[in-house]
């Protein structure tokens, strides 16, 4: 996927039951349109992330990672470091993140578009993340093996991630695939 590619797909994405995601794909076009260095993490105010969430073969729960330097659970992805592929960047970074070999791309559309705000850290001002988000399916029986960016991994049903301290983004996310799995189990022969 080029540029170009992204700024087409991001176009042609249909929003109309996704309209909170509306003025993230605006902002995520002119970005596109004016910064040629977009998907490098020395762009500020902003750059383009790549992030997945990875969810079990059956479908019922989704895997997260609690956040070394954030302190908190997020779904796994990255800096693009000069890639302008994102999908690609949002399957390393879950493989790298996960140690899951062999995750499955759900569909080669976002599956959701997020702008959150980045504090300043380690000499980086504070900036925002420009996240292209996809959803990536685990083999059968998969094992994780948690990477030096993280506290800890952990599988979580719908239910409980209910729980968690999440941010608004994440919700949505995770409210999306809780509508699939219900649409799915309703669609499923009894």
């Amino acid at each position: 996927m080029t540029r170009a590619d992204l700024r087409q797909q991001l176009a042609d994405l249909d929003l109309s039951a996704r309209s909170d995601e509306e003025p993230h794909r605006q902002r995520m076009i002119a970005l596109l349109d004016s910064t040629p260095d977009c998907f490098l993490r020395t762009s500020f105010p902003g750059h383009f992330t790549g992030s997945a969430l990875v969810v079990s073969a059956d479908g019922t729960r989704a895997l997260l990672h609690h956040h070394r330097k954030l302190d908190r659970w997020l779904q796994f992805g990255g800096h693009c470091d000069g890639d302008e592929d994102i999908v690609r960047v949002a399957q390393r970074e879950a493989l790298e993140e996960s140690g899951i070999d062999g995750l499955i791309l759900a569909s080669p559309r976002p599956f959701d578009l997020d702008i959150h705000a980045i504090p300043a850290h380690s000499g980086e001002p504070a900036h925002e993340h420009f996240d292209v988000r996809y959803m990536l399916i685990a083999p059968d029986a998969a094992a994780f093996v948690r990477s030096e960016e993280s506290h800890e991994l952990r599988w979580f049903t719908g239910e409980e991630t209910a729980a968690l301290d999440l941010d608004a983004g994440l919700r949505r996310l995770i409210a999306k695939w809780q509508r699939l799995l219900a649409r799915r189990a309703h669609q499923s022969p009894a």
